[in-house]
């Protein structure tokens, strides 16, 4: 297969699209302004072709902050794109079309993966799509975009999830996710008094959440919502720890970028050598896939302010170009298979 990667700064369809040729799956990037019009006019060039969309900063060797991007699949891949609508109150609903998508794509476990772009309640729509997917092994990786809006197959949704059901039909597809975060001593907490719906903190271990955070870290009201980047908190999930942002101080409580529940286990996580960690992962993948003919991935926004803010991430974008063609999305949360994660990478790796 190839992975077609076209941009423009200016917001240009036309000249994003400029070469794209015999496309079997698209995904649009696009900005606030001109999404929904960038989406009437890429089906209108390339009818009838799934594709789906989000309002997002996209990448190659650099990144598109406000215009669009286009990344595209060719030469050797099966697709079908849609859509789970009313994501905030019932997904399942739509389940259907799900499994009619991986029935006409004839997925399976070692060459299909499952992308996709969501516009909220992140959480419940990766268990709902999971019910599906994990009974054929297919994996799963994607993102959260802007505006509470997406696309699919030339048509804006609100309250949905877009996904495509890509199958390489020419080798492996698998997926990776990347964590530069290890735990900060020993600190362990249980959540409680937390609101689902605001993705609020309440308490740890029976105290405020704000005063136990302010207290280890010795930071103001002010400076947590900047100290997230390097001290985040993590839950435990089997063997692997999901990534926690917060978002804003809320009273007393922590609100969150993702949903934390009464009883959870918590810990706090320190920022690690993160060049060390992109290294490792970018050799991880060379090894497994000698032979690379796409790398799709998905970078929170977090990470990309990080990254800015120490400089490292135009370097970063560089070094993994050394796997081929490389190009992604900046997600405001990313997808694991069943997991709604942040501050981390999730990427898809096409043999």
């Amino acid at each position: 297969m190839k992975q077609f990667y076209g941009a423009s700064q200016s917001g240009n369809l036309a000249e994003a699209v400029r070469g794209l040729d015999q496309p079997q799956f698209i995904m649009l990037l696009s900005n606030n302004t001109q999404f929904e019009a960038h989406v009437r006019e890429l089906e209108a060039s390339f009818p009838g072709v799934p594709s789906i969309g989000c309002i997002g900063m996209g990448y190659d060797t650099r990144v598109v902050e406000n215009g669009v991007v286009i990344i595209a699949f060719s030469d050797g891949v099966k697709a079908s794109a849609n859509v789970l609508e009313e994501v905030s109150t019932m997904p399942v609903k739509y389940i259907g079309r799900l499994e009619r998508d991986i029935q006409a794509v004839g997925g399976s476990e070692h060459d299909t993966v499952c992308i996709d772009f969501c516009a909220g309640n992140d959480a419940c729509v990766l268990t709902t799509i999971n019910t599906v997917l994990r009974g054929r092994g297919i994996s799963l990786v994607g993102g959260t975009g802007d505006g509470g809006k997406v696309s699919a197959n030339g048509r804006v949704y609100h309250d949905a999830v877009a996904y495509g059901i890509v199958k390489n039909l020419r080798g492996r597809v698998k997926t990776y996710k990347e964590n530069i975060y290890h735990p900060y001593k020993n600190y362990r907490f249980i959540a409680s008094d937390t609101d689902r719906e605001k993705y609020i903190i309440g308490s740890l271990n029976g105290r405020p959440a704000k005063q136990v955070y302010k207290s280890i870290l010795k930071v103001t009201d002010e400076e947590i919502l900047t100290r997230t980047f390097q001290n985040p908190f993590g839950k435990i999930n089997g063997n692997d720890v999901c990534i926690i942002s917060i978002k804003e101080v809320a009273g007393d409580a922590l609100a969150c970028f993702r949903q934390v529940n009464d009883s959870d286990v918590l810990i706090l996580l320190e920022l690690g050598d993160y060049r060390a960690v992109a290294r490792n992962t970018i050799q991880t993948i060379c090894t497994e896939f000698p032979r690379r003919s796409a790398v799709f991935s998905v970078n929170c926004l977090f990470r990309y302010k990080l990254f800015s803010e120490h400089g490292y991430m135009e370097e970063y974008l560089r070094d993994m170009a050394v796997l081929g063609s490389h190009a992604g999305l900046v997600g405001y949360g990313e997808h694991y298979n069943n997991r709604f994660v942040n501050q981390s990478m999730t990427c898809v790796v096409f043999e």
